[in-house]
């Protein structure tokens, strides 16, 4: 349906894409992978039209029709709500724009009843009558109430714009669905809508997301950018990275058996064979079993940090002792009444509806911003680490970051240049990197920065607020295996939902009408019937 040849992209000496070939087909979902800078969002925009390759050919089957997700949030402001999901389908909107130019007509003529009568037929064809109540049950689907369907674009706040964009990139059931991060700004129950909606769409989608769990639950290939090409392989996220792991052990061990090579790939796709929910996976993954080689897998060129916390000392039995804690802002009430006593070990995940309290909560707790009411104290043998989700104000002086990193020393070994650059390294800032200036660093470089700083720290209890936001899913996936060896305190908080199940064993849960503390994993607790009816009543008016 689908398809590049020959596609060659070249930005002065640096080749992105050199003599690319690949086809996309019906009812699969591809996950398009690579490191920062490989290329991902530039090649989405030259298959969907909005940027031109050096050469080769984007061919799309004639008579299909292409959606991408818009990405400029201010591009419908002029129009309602409920007008802006419609006009993702030009052909539909030109048609339906042109029936009502001639029904409004004073001077309605015989010709324009002809015309009318043409267009119906294709109106008809598009299931027309039915356009408007898709996209207001679409919207619905997304939490954008009824009452803002006729509402300008314009009045809607940032994410509720996300919101409108991705239900107009989803109308009318394109052929061809193309997606550069979906899930940003959206909350848990509308990504796992998202993520059923996608899960059962016959056509084509082609989305580039850094959350694992989305590409986990959509993907039935991942399209891995490395080396100048494009390759496609069968299954999902996780698959396509232990199964690139085991070939880089398998690359390694030169004196291994043929046969002991095979058999060990033999049980890893059974093992991953066996967790296939998605009935689109199951089908491609038991093909590939048939023939696939551990050839055709091909180690990545990607780079992993070595990020490695370590606790100065292991903190006693006291670790947060919270005892009826509220905040607001601008008269608002962010959260109400919030009793919290956290045990050595604890790893919890902090979850809210607005985003807006649980920046608050951590502010109070790290001695930025008072609170409302109640109270808090720290256990004497704890000390803490905190990153918060704006964090640009420590990188707003032109210092190399050598010198940057230096500043959070605490005695002379931790202020010589090899200790320094030895942390860097682990963070992938080597050579010349680590003189960069810390004013111009990517937002990806700086939170790897202020990871470096809290391993410097060697806190015992961490305290993360959107810890993943800028990495790549290298960086996401070791800050990840690196938490969950973590031996001290975590309080997190997270969009990305792999990290959150995988780390927390206690949700807290904070509203204005008080806090839900459960001892659960993160999915045990978002599913539970009677957890979903608490919910429900803390959060209604």
């Amino acid at each position: 349906m689908l398809s590049v040849s020959n596609l060659s992209v070249q930005y002065g000496k640096r080749v992105l894409f050199d003599q690319v070939n690949v086809s996309f087909t019906p009812g699969n979902c591809y996950g398009i992978i690579g490191a920062n800078g490989a290329g991902k969002s530039t090649f989405l925009k030259i298959i969907s039209g909005k940027q031109e390759a050096n050469s080769g050919n984007v061919f799309l089957e004639p008579g299909k029709r292409l959606s991408v997700l818009e990405q400029n949030h201010n591009a419908y402001d002029q129009y309602s709500v409920l007008d802006s999901v419609l006009r993702g389908n030009k052909v539909f909107y030109d048609i339906k724009s042109e029936m009502d130019s001639l029904y409004a007509k004073e001077d309605f003529s015989e010709q324009d009843g002809e015309q009318v009568g043409l267009l119906q037929v294709k109106f008809e064809e598009m299931n027309g009558w039915n356009a408007d109540s898709e996209a207001a049950s679409l919207l619905s689907n997304l939490e954008i109430p009824e009452a803002l369907h006729f509402t300008k674009m314009s009045e809607l706040d940032g994410k509720q714009k996300v919101r409108v964009l991705l239900a107009q990139a989803l109308f009318g059931n394109p052929d061809v669905l193309i997606m550069d991060e979906p899930t940003n700004d959206l909350d848990y129950d509308t990504i796992m809508w998202l993520e059923q909606f996608l899960a059962n769409y016959e056509n084509t989608v082609i989305v580039v997301s850094h959350d694992r769990h989305f590409l986990d639950s959509v993907c039935t290939h991942i399209s891995d950018i490395d080396f100048g090409k494009i390759n496609h392989y069968t299954g999902n996220y996780s698959f396509w990275y232990e199964s690139s792991q085991l070939a880089a052990r398998q690359r390694a061990q030169q004196n291994k058996k043929s046969e002991e090579k095979k058999k060990e790939l033999q049980e890893f796709i059974a093992r991953f064979s066996a967790n296939v929910a998605k009935s689109k996976q199951a089908t491609s993954r038991k093909k590939m079993i048939d023939k696939l080689d551990i050839e055709e897998i091909k180690p990545s060129s990607r780079r992993y940090p070595a990020i490695i916390f370590e606790q100065e000392r292991e903190a006693g039995d006291q670790i947060l002792n919270v005892e009826n804690l509220s905040s607001s802002l601008n008269n608002e009430l962010l959260f109400n009444n919030v009793d919290l006593n956290l045990a050595k070990g604890d790893k919890v995940i902090v979850y809210a509806k607005d985003s807006r309290a649980i920046t608050a909560f951590y502010d109070i707790l790290m001695g930025r911003i008072k609170q409302k009411n109640g109270s808090f104290s720290w256990g004497i043998t704890t000390n803490q680490a905190y990153l918060p989700v704006d964090h640009d104000y420590f990188f707003d002086t032109s210092i190399s970051l050598v010198e940057w990193l230096r500043q959070y020393s605490k005695t002379e070994e931790e202020r010589e240049e090899v200790f320094i650059r030895g942390f860097l390294g682990k963070m992938l800032f080597s050579g010349d990197e680590a003189l960069k200036k810390s004013n111009v660093l990517s937002g990806g470089e700086k939170v790897r920065c202020m990871l470096s700083k809290m391993m410097m720290e060697r806190a015992n209890v961490l305290l993360l607020n959107e810890p993943t936001n800028h990495l790549d899913l290298e960086s996401i996936t070791a800050f990840n295996n690196s938490l969950k060896n973590f031996k001290g305190t975590l309080l997190c908080s997270t969009s990305d939902h792999t990290f959150s199940q995988s780390l927390g064993t206690r949700i807290v849960e904070l509203t204005p009408k008080g806090s839900i503390d459960r001892h659960m994993t993160f999915d045990e607790y978002m599913t539970d019937p009677k957890i979903k009816e608490l919910r429900s009543k803390m959060h209604s008016n």
